[in-house]
């Protein structure tokens, strides 16, 4: 059986030919939706008309994001990895006084 499915999603009134799996497919269309809905919000914002121009700002604003999540991802990394080292030098003093 074949796990690939052929669909066209339109960003920016321009249609894309992709090929994905078939367990991505409501995931790329609801990327999809958020990059138009994205694209119009700052079309109704601001004086920019041109849909390449739009399509910048909405990949910026996404690159962005995307930055921001994994720095923020690896603050918490840190913190998870002090608190766990925490967590075993208490378990093995515990374990050494048991003794």
């Amino acid at each position: 059986m074949d796990d690939t499915l052929s669909i066209k999603v339109t960003i920016g009134n321009r249609v894309y030919p992709l090929t994905i799996k078939r367990d991505e497919e409501e995931q790329i269309r609801r990327a999809a939706k958020k990059v138009n809905d994205n694209m119009k919000e700052l079309e109704s914002n601001y004086a920019v008309r041109d849909k390449q121009d739009l399509l910048a700002m909405t990949a910026l604003y996404y690159a962005d994001r995307a930055l921001s999540n994994e720095t923020r991802g690896a603050v918490i990394d840190e913190d998870v990895s002090s608190q766990l080292n925490d967590v075993r030098a208490q378990l093995d003093s515990y374990l050494d006084n048991k003794k």
